[in-house]
């Protein structure tokens, strides 16, 4: 994630980056309501229990790539690059009810929860992430995008 990425991640809007698209969880009559307000999605696994999803700030994996250039240990290496714990949607919703007044919109979904653990990188590399999920989420709302700097999606997410 990068710029505003996770405020659009969770955006019920046209501009949603990355998935799940909400459109496949949600009926179209319901997604219409919930963009015409200030909903925040609180996604749920297949248990029931808020989703836990693991992501990287662009800034920590650029970090985390260059440890990498200058560490012998790291050839021929693989590692988990995230954050220390992932984005648990629940917490997420939670700060955004308290910070800036959305509404929680729970979202029930096949998916699983992960934790992807990066003690590897953390020991080889001396890498540790910077950011966690209150300053992924004050960076992604405060951050304002330039007239010369148009909102590109690389990749679907």
């Amino acid at each position: 994630m990068e710029k505003d990425d996770f405020r659009f991640a969770l955006s019920f809007g046209e501009d949603q980056f990355g998935g799940p698209p909400w459109a496949d969880l949600i009926a179209p009559d319901e997604l219409a309501r919930l963009r015409a307000m200030q909903a925040v999605p609180l996604l749920l696994d297949a248990t029931g229990a808020p989703l836990k999803r693991n992501f990287v700030h662009v800034d920590d994996l650029a970090q985390a790539i260059l440890a990498a250039l200058d560490a012998p240990a790291a050839r021929q290496q693989l590692f988990n690059i995230c954050m220390d714990e992932p984005v648990d949607y629940a917490k997420a919703a939670a700060h955004l009810a308290a910070t800036r007044g959305y509404i929680p919109v729970e979202i029930r979904s096949p998916f699983h929860s992960n934790w992807l653990d990066n003690t590897k990188a953390r020991h080889l590399l001396n890498w540790a992430p910077k950011t966690g999920l209150e300053d992924l989420i004050e960076r992604a709302w405060t951050y304002r995008r330039a007239e010369e700097d148009p909102r590109k999606v690389w990749y679907p997410g």
